[in-house]
């Protein structure tokens, strides 16, 4: 207990220090050249510390999704369950699913401010038990339920809620509720560390994506259009006759036009975020359209996105996945259509983006390098990231989160397969 009481303080006071970093970014970057930001020393100082803490945890991870799938484990050998969900904490009012056991998907009541256990358990920080299921599709299905709502608790805030259920009536009575609180306390504060460590990370990430994209605007995209218009130049002044060193210029000229266009795709792609767009799926869709246009490929999008959202960090993992995907078919495959499917009813999510180009190739799985960083991003959100030659050309990419709801499973699936048979 004391390890993570040190380490949820050291979470915490790194997430305001980079906060506080990020914040004054813009005026200290003018300074840089002088001296090195205080801020950003206390940060690098904390986040060494961070990292050395969390290698002595067990199981080595701070990983939001795996801690909440193991607190389900914890839970189901203390209390009878048909269905479990781990909620974390989120903006708008709303509640996003970290971990899910049971035998099927559920909709779960993700409203804080619903007329439910949930909003009831968010509302009074105490545990709540309620005879009317805690998933809207199932509520009005009849028959005996019990369902319980445990608010996780890092000293008097709220930062996530535990629910579960069974399909029989009175299934938890009060000392099953002080069993399940008592299991809740630590594991809450486990999951606190995570989700700061994640929220640091998100920010962290963000930033430096926006500061490489101002740098890319400011320097080498400005120094590139200047020298196409020095090219330009030199070709209005050629005297008559010069057909060789024309047609020279005029070359070099289109492959600067071309870098340009790229620098430009490229920077749309770093300043994508899905907030920006207001979902997963809008933020897929939005870069597939840019995408195809710039490579002259028919988009045909199958968008199918629930009102309930998957945490920040795992909605950019899967944003990023789906990028560079959607940007190997544009740039290599030489394809003419691109197939883009975006499912997601948290804790699943499936992406899969398909085109008609040349295909992968013998062995290219292993070999190329965006691929690989698609299986590192995969495997962080505990996600399945398969890629396979299409029928009957082409390539398809496909990437699964929380497949494995099955009875007596956890939706993490753990394990990345990359295929190319």
């Amino acid at each position: 207990m004391l390890i993570w009481t040190g380490l949820l303080a050291l979470a915490a006071l790194l997430v305001v220090t980079v906060a506080v970093a990020i914040g004054f970014g813009a005026g200290q970057r003018r300074a840089e050249a002088r001296h090195r930001p205080q801020p950003y020393e206390e940060a690098t100082r904390l986040l060494t510390q961070l990292r050395t803490v969390a290698r002595t945890l067990p199981g080595g991870t701070l990983d939001p999704g795996g801690i909440a799938a193991h607190m389900l484990d914890e839970v189901r050998e203390a209390a009878p369950l048909d269905r479990a969900a781990v909620f974390g904490a989120s903006g708008g009012g709303r509640l996003v699913i970290l971990a899910q056991a049971g035998v099927e998907r559920v909709d779960w009541e993700t409203s804080v401010d619903a007329d439910s256990a949930v909003g009831d358990a968010w509302a009074t920080q105490q545990p709540q038990t309620s005879a009317r299921s805690l998933s809207r599709s199932r509520s009005q299905a009849g028959g005996e339920v019990s369902a319980l709502v445990v608010p996780l608790m890092a000293g008097v805030r709220t930062i996530g809620l535990l629910a579960v259920e069974a399909d029989q009536a009175s299934a938890y009575p009060a000392e099953v509720v002080t069993n399940i609180a008592e299991l809740a306390g630590p594991a809450a504060l486990r999951l606190e560390a995570a989700l700061l460590f994640d929220e640091v990370r998100t920010l962290a990430t963000s930033e430096e994506r926006q500061r490489l994209a101002r740098e890319i605007h400011d320097g080498v995209a400005q120094e590139l259009v200047m020298v196409g218009y020095g090219i330009d130049n030199a070709l209005a002044q050629l005297p008559p006759g010069s057909e060789g060193a024309e047609n020279d210029l005029k070359e070099l000229r289109t492959e600067v036009t071309r870098v340009i266009t790229e620098l430009r795709l490229s920077l749309f792609e770093l300043r994508s975020e899905v907030e920006r767009h207001g979902g997963l799926a809008a933020a897929i869709s939005d870069y597939a359209r840019t995408m195809g246009s710039a490579g002259g490929l028919r988009v045909h999008l199958s968008l199918d996105e629930s009102t309930s959202r998957l945490p920040a960090a795992t909605e950019g993992e899967l944003l990023r996945i789906a990028q560079e995907a959607i940007t190997n078919a544009r740039k290599h495959a030489r394809a003419e259509n691109l197939w883009v499917t975006c499912e997601v009813d948290p804790p699943y999510a499936r992406i899969e983006v398909s085109d008609d180009g040349a295909g992968i190739g013998e062995g290219a799985a292993d070999g190329r390098y965006g691929l690989t960083i698609m299986a590192e991003r995969a495997e962080r959100v505990r996600g399945e990231l398969t890629i396979a030659p299409r029928d009957p050309r082409g390539t398809t990419v496909v990437v699964v989160l929380g497949s494995a709801v099955r009875h007596g499973t956890v939706s993490a699936p753990e394990g990345v397969s990359i295929k190319d048979e």
